[in-house]
């Protein structure tokens, strides 16, 4: 059963994609390389690896891509934002990722250097936007291009006409995807996408799914970017704070339940955010009737 009482009604034939960050330390490699391993024989669509603020995570963040293309079979897509870098600096990133032999690129503005909540100032000389991104990395390469958008409104945004405008610009300056921040209310996605159907909006807007077991955690980001968390959803999580394991089940259940209402609402692609651990993205992708097309290697991830 759900967490409000409904049953899953398992779905096969989805398409999936995880999202990681780049490693800080040796141990934080060996999991992501481990969760990389584990969930690569699901076939997803692609992996991302996120790029952190100011580009503190540029070097780390080619390399775990430019390995992906490598060592494994998946197609990597590298994230990329305007924080705190020249038109120059980020084009010549850009070029790099092409030579690497990468060819989807997830293109941010990126959040303001001082933190989430101060008043973003574009870089003299940079990329203002993700839309005008968007066109500097068209203009270097026919890349595949994901972006984002906020279901339930981005927290600098008046309304939600000028967060689909933005996102429009993005589209006419190349953007191929929309991924979708994190919620946990279908009607969230199914209004949010009937909006951008009536803006002419015609891209993939795929669902962003947390894997968060940390509810202290969850409730930060939410916080964050103005996700909004179900009463429901605290109330699964209520007593376990102590209760790892519990709180992984909860999760994984919790985020089945909704893909499948997604699906039966006629979604067919998903992205998972994985926080670079596998057991989460696996027991979802098992609920749901992902299967891999081979056996998954045991492990802790």
């Amino acid at each position: 059963m759900s967490a409000d009482g409904s049953p899953i009604q398992p779905r096969g034939g989805l398409n999936v994609s995880f999202e990681f960050f780049p490693p800080k330390t040796e141990a934080m490699e060996e999991t992501l390389w481990e969760s990389i391993s584990r969930l690569e024989p699901l076939s997803p669509d692609f992996v991302s690896v996120t790029y952190g603020a100011g580009g503190s995570t540029r070097d780390r963040t080619h390399r775990t891509v430019r390995r992906i293309v490598q060592e494994t079979g998946i197609r990597p897509a590298a994230h990329l934002t305007c924080v705190s870098a020249t038109r120059e600096e980020i084009d010549g990133v850009i070029k790099d990722y092409w030579e690497a032999g990468i060819r989807h690129i997830v293109a941010l503005r990126g959040d303001p250097p001082d933190g989430i909540g101060e008043t973003y100032v574009p870089h003299p000389g940079g990329y203002a936007n993700a839309a005008e991104l968007a066109s500097g990395i068209r203009k270097v390469g026919d890349f595949e291009i994901s972006v984002g958008c906020y279901p339930e409104k981005h927290p600098e945004s008046p309304d939600f006409d000028y967060d689909l405008d933005l996102l429009k610009q993005k589209i006419d300056n190349g953007a191929t995807r929309a991924i979708t921040q994190f919620f946990f209310d279908p009607d969230v996605y199914f209004r949010y996408r009937e909006r951008a159907e009536r803006a002419g909006i015609t891209i993939p807007i795929v669902p962003g799914i947390m894997l968060q077991p940390n509810f202290k955690g969850l409730k930060r980001m939410a916080g964050l970017c103005g996700a909004n968390l179900p009463a429901w959803l605290h109330e699964a999580y209520e007593g376990l704070e102590d209760d790892a394991s519990t709180r992984q089940l909860v999760t994984a259940h919790i985020a089945a339940k909704l893909c499948s209402q997604l699906q039966a609402g006629g979604a067919e692609y998903f992205h998972f955010y994985t926080l670079n651990r596998a057991e989460l993205a696996l027991s979802t992708c098992q609920l749901l009737g992902v299967k891999a097309e081979q056996p998954v290697a045991e492990g802790v991830a």
